[in-house]
């Protein structure tokens, strides 16, 4: 899928501001194709774009009306459902990661046909894929893995686009999940795809490129989740990586959502990682650590740094404080 900017991000009725964490993650990364927001009554979330009609809108170019709120249940209420045949009415496409399909809404699918505008439902790929070869691909590939689910992988894979983009260096941020395919403008929602064929989905992904071209590809789960270990992998092997970036918040107690299972440890992460990576790229290895530290004090922080650099032998760092230079030293090294 391929979704066009300018967006204006519809926040809907949204009841807190964590329900337009996808929103505000866009708004955040691609700032310029984000032009306003559309807020209904009694809408509690505010990402700080304009507020904006969807006349207005149209007359300032915007392209697509990017649904950028989650409610519980994930689906499109009697209310979102007037303002998307209005949008699609006055020519917008229409981009949403909900769980319920765009399809759904009484009438939206006929009306878009009918005015020629289209229908991104992320959380559903219009690819059929082949399953994974495994075969050695031209370019360069760099995948975050994680220590668990929720640890900063997207935000640490676009802040190491944004820093190589910056020093001249030709690459590609590869969205994987609904929010990063809204930031990149296309991608394939991974958990979204039939077991069988995520690795081949994400060999589509990333195709064979350029010699000096870098394919950064976002990541999902952890191994060692009981729950999303299986798009991890899919994940590492269709990716064919030649370096990964492992990410972790040291405030688990625990891997999210299970109790059961204790968060591992940095070395264990990267040697079960690498060890599973080895299968499709024998030479793969890891250049650096990302480390959530916003709920650290200063002191606490710097210890943590400092124990996993000291732990795994490799640059450590918050890229929100820190930034990632030293991770990209060693990718362009």
């Amino acid at each position: 899928m391929k979704i066009t900017p300018p967006y204006l991000m519809f926040l809907g009725d949204a009841v807190d501001q964590l329900a337009a964490k996808t929103a505000n993650g866009v708004a955040f990364w691609r700032p310029n194709w984000c032009l306003g927001q559309f807020r209904m009554k009694g809408c509690n979330a505010d990402i700080g774009l304009p507020d904006m009609g969807l006349e207005e809108a149209a007359e300032k170019g915007v392209k697509t009306l990017v649904v950028g709120v989650a409610n519980q249940g994930g689906y499109i209420s009697e209310a979102w459902a007037e303002t998307l045949l209005q949008a699609v009415d006055l020519g917008f496409d229409i981009a949403s990661g909900l769980h319920a399909s765009l399809a759904s809404v009484p009438g939206l699918a006929s009306a878009a046909r009918e005015k020629g505008c289209q229908l991104f439902d992320v959380r559903h790929p219009g690819e059929t894929f082949d399953v994974g070869r495994g075969h050695k691909r031209s370019g360069n590939r760099l995948l975050t893995v994680g220590t668990d689910t929720s640890v900063g992988k997207m935000f640490t894979t676009l802040a190491i686009e944004k820093e190589m983009r910056t020093r001249g260096a030709n690459c590609t941020f590869r969205a994987t999940g609904q929010t990063g395919i809204f930031i990149a403008g296309e991608g394939v929602s991974v958990d979204a795809v039939v077991a069988d064929f995520i690795s081949g989905s994400t060999e589509w992904l990333c195709p064979e490129n350029d010699a000096d071209h870098w394919d950064l590809i976002e990541g999902q789960g952890s191994i060692h989740h009981a729950s999303y270990a299986g798009v991890t992998l899919g994940l590492i092997h269709g990716s064919q990586p030649d370096l990964l970036v492992v990410c972790h918040d040291p405030g688990r107690p625990h891997m999210r959502g299970t109790p059961s299972i204790p968060v591992h440890s940095l070395t264990d992460t990267i040697r079960a990682c690498e060890q599973v990576a080895r299968l499709t790229n024998p030479r793969v290895q890891t250049v650096g650590v990302s480390i959530n530290t916003s709920n650290l004090s200063n002191a606490d922080r710097e210890r943590e740094l400092k124990a996993a650099a000291d732990e795994t032998g490799l640059p450590a760092l918050d890229p929100v404080k820190d930034g990632v230079a030293p991770i990209v030293d060693r990718i362009l090294k």
